[in-house]
C-alpha cells in the first residue's frame, strides 16, 4: 500500500477521535504535510548535512562524483536554479546552493552595496540562508500541488493512479545542501559561535569559515589579505563545532578557508611555548633582519630568536608584519594539514587563478600528511578565464612547438588574446574544451570535491538585465520581453512564465477550498490570464 495512502488511514483514526474535527479532510492534511516537509531550519540542517557526507564518501571512492553549486543572492535564485537543475537533469543529486559573502556585502546589506570586507550586518546571512531554504520549500509545495491535481484527475478519469501515487511516495524534494560563507567569524571566537548557531538554525549544515583577520578581511581576490595565527584560526573552527553538536548536527560540515597563498602580512607574532610548535612554525615564515646587522633596536622594535640567533621581524607603519616572499605556497599546506588535523572537514585554498597544475602541487603535498584532503574550490568569477585558458594553451603549443605565430604573444601583447577576433579560433576552441573539461580534471587530478562559482547569479542578472533593458528602451519595444524572455521561457518550459502558479496561487486557492469548501473564492477561474499558457 502505497505510503501517501497509510498517512492518510492514520489521519482518519487520529480524526475520529474528535468529533468535532469531523469537517477536517485526511488527505488535505496529508498533502499540506507533504508541502511541508521540513518543520525548522535544523531538520533541514541534519537532513542536507547527511547529503553532504554520503556525497564526500562517494567521492572518496570515485573522483568523478564531484558535487557543484552556484551562489545566490536571493531565495528566488535559489529556487529558479534548482528547479532548473531537476527539471534538466531529473535529480538534484550532488547539486547545492552556495551563499557569498560577497554577494550579501554588495546586494544585501542594509547599507547598499558594499565591498567584501565584512562590513555587512551578520544578521543577514542566516536571514539569507532561511529566504532560500523558504524559497526551496516553496517549489516542493507547487510542485507537489500539480502531482495531487494529477492524482484527482487519475481518480476521476480512471487514469493510473498507482503511478501517480509511486511519484508522492518517491517524490524528491529541492530542499538542498548550502556552503554558507561566515567570512572570518565577524569578531573573535565567541562572535563566531553565536552567528554559526544562527545560521545552523536557519538551516546551514557546511560553514565556511577563512583564516584571515576579522576586522581586516578582504575579498581574496584582492591585495591587502591579512592571516591569523593558527592558534586563533583552531579556536574559530572550535566554535564552529560547538554550535553545530550543541544544536544536534553532530554531522555538520567546516570548510577552512586559507588566503596564505596571497596573503602577505599578518597582524601579530604568536606565543611560542616550545620549538617546532605551531607558533613557531607560523613566525618562521615571517620576515626578519638579524639583530647583528641592525646593530641597536629601535623604541618599539619585537625581538624574537630564530636559529639561535635573535632578529627583527620586518614591522610595517601600520604594525603588521610582512612574510617572506615566495612562502605561500608552505604556508598554504601548513595551514590545510592543521585545519584538518583540528576538526576540519573540507579545505578551501583560494588561488589567483584556475590552474589544475598549481592546485594539484598543494593537494599532494597536503595528502603526504592527510590523505582525505578534499577541496571546495572558487571558480571564480574574478578570474577571466578566456584569457587564462588562452594563454595557457599558448605556451602549451609554444613549447611543443606548434606554429603561433597568427596569435599574439602575452609576453609582449598583455590581454592580445582576449581580442574577439580570435574567437572561434583553434586556439579559442582548444582553450574552450579546457574550461568546459576543467572541474572534471580538477576533480580527478587536484582533489577538488565540490566546485563552486561565487557570484554567478550577481553577473547573470546585470548581463540579463543589459540585455532586456537595451532592447526595450531602444528601437525593439516591447518585443526585447517577448523574444527575449517570455517565448524564452515558454520554450524551455519554465514554471516562471507562469507566474501567478509560482508564487503560490494555486495553492492558496487549495488552501481557501480545503478551510471554506465551496464558499471557497478562488482567484483561478477561468478569466486568470495564466491559462493563455
Amino acid at each position: 500500500m502505497s505510503a501517501y495512502l497509510k498517512e492518510i488511514d492514520a489521519v482518519r483514526a487520529e480524526l475520529k477521535k474528535r468529533d468535532e474535527w469531523n469537517q477536517i479532510n485526511p488527505e488535505f492534511v496529508v498533502r499540506m504535510r507533504a508541502q511541508n516537509r521540513f518543520k525548522t531550519g535544523l531538520d533541514i540542517a541534519k537532513y542536507t548535512a547527511d547529503i553532504m557526507r554520503r556525497d564526500m564518501a562517494e567521492y572518496d571512492a570515485d573522483s568523478s562524483n564531484y558535487t557543484q553549486s552556484l551562489g545566490c543572492w536571493h531565495g528566488f535564485t535559489a529556487q529558479q536554479m534548482i528547479m532548473a537543475v531537476k527539471r534538466h537533469q531529473k535529480t538534484t543529486n550532488k547539486s547545492y546552493v552556495y551563499l557569498s559573502g560577497w554577494m550579501v556585502a554588495a546586494l544585501r546589506s542594509e547599507f547598499g552595496p558594499l565591498p567584501d570586507q565584512s562590513m555587512h550586518e551578520k544578521t543577514s546571512v542566516p536571514a539569507l540562508i532561511e529566504e532560500i531554504y523558504t524559497f526551496l520549500k516553496q517549489a516542493d509545495a507547487r510542485e507537489l500541488r500539480h502531482i495531487f491535481v494529477e492524482l484527482d484527475e487519475a481518480r476521476a478519469n480512471g487514469g493510473d493512479v498507482d503511478a501517480v501515487l509511486a511519484k508522492i511516495d518517491n517524490y524528491q524534494t529541492h530542499v538542498v545542501p548550502i556552503i554558507a560563507d561566515i567570512d572570518a567569524g565577524f569578531g573573535n571566537e565567541e562572535a563566531t559561535y553565536l552567528l554559526a548557531k544562527k545560521m545552523i538554525e536557519a538551516g546551514a549544515c557546511a560553514i565556511q569559515i577563512e583564516n584571515q583577520v576579522s576586522d581586516a578581511k578582504q575579498c581574496g581576490h584582492q591585495d591587502g589579505k591579512v592571516t591569523v595565527p593558527h592558534e586563533d584560526f583552531i579556536s574559530k573552527i572550535n566554535a564552529v563545532r560547538y554550535a553545530f553538536m550543541e544544536l544536534g548536527v553532530d554531522n555538520g560540515i567546516i570548510v577552512a578557508r586559507t588566503d596564505s597563498l596571497g596573503a602577505g602580512l599578518t597582524q601579530k607574532i604568536p606565543v611560542s611555548h616550545k620549538a617546532g610548535d605551531l607558533a613557531s612554525k607560523y613566525t618562521d615564515f615571517v620576515e626578519s633582519t638579524p639583530l647583528s646587522q641592525v646593530g641597536t633596536p629601535k623604541d618599539g622594535d619585537l625581538l624574537i630568536q630564530r636559529d639561535g640567533e635573535t632578529h627583527i621581524p620586518t614591522r610595517l607603519p601600520n604594525g603588521l608584519y610582512a612574510f617572506k616572499k615566495d612562502t605561500g605556497f608552505d604556508r598554504v599546506v601548513l595551514d590545510c594539514i592543521t585545519s584538518l588535523e583540528n576538526g576540519a572537514d573540507l579545505l578551501w585554498i583560494e588561488t589567483e587563478k584556475p590552474n589544475v597544475a598549481q592546485i594539484a602541487g598543494m593537494v599532494n603535498e597536503i595528502r603526504k600528511t592527510r590523505p582525505e584532503a578534499k577541496l571546495v574550490y572558487n571558480n571564480s568569477p574574478s578570474f577571466n578565464w578566456t584569457l587564462s585558458f588562452r594563454e595557457q594553451v599558448y605556451a602549451e603549443w609554444k613549447e611543443a612547438g606548434k606554429d603561433v605565430s597568427a596569435y599574439p604573444d602575452p609576453a609582449t601583447t598583455p590581454k592580445g588574446l582576449m581580442d574577439a577576433e580570435f574567437d572561434g579560433s583553434e586556439l579559442a576552441n582548444a582553450a574552450d574544451a579546457l574550461v568546459q573539461s576543467f572541474q572534471k580534471d580538477a576533480s580527478r587530478e587536484a582533489g577538488i570535491f565540490h566546485h563552486l562559482i561565487t557570484l554567478p547569479t550577481y553577473h547573470e542578472t546585470a548581463l540579463g538585465t543589459d540585455i532586456l533593458s537595451e532592447g526595450y528602451f531602444g528601437d525593439l519595444g516591447m518585443l526585447a520581453y517577448v523574444r527575449d524572455v517570455q517565448r524564452q521561457e515558454i520554450r524551455r518550459d519554465q514554471a516562471s512564465v507562469k507566474h501567478q502558479d509560482l508564487a503560490g496561487s494555486n495553492i492558496g486557492d487549495d488552501h481557501k477550498e480545503y478551510f471554506s469548501g465551496d464558499q471557497a473564492l478562488k482567484a483561478s477561474g477561468e478569466d486568470n490570464t495564466m491559462n493563455q499558457f
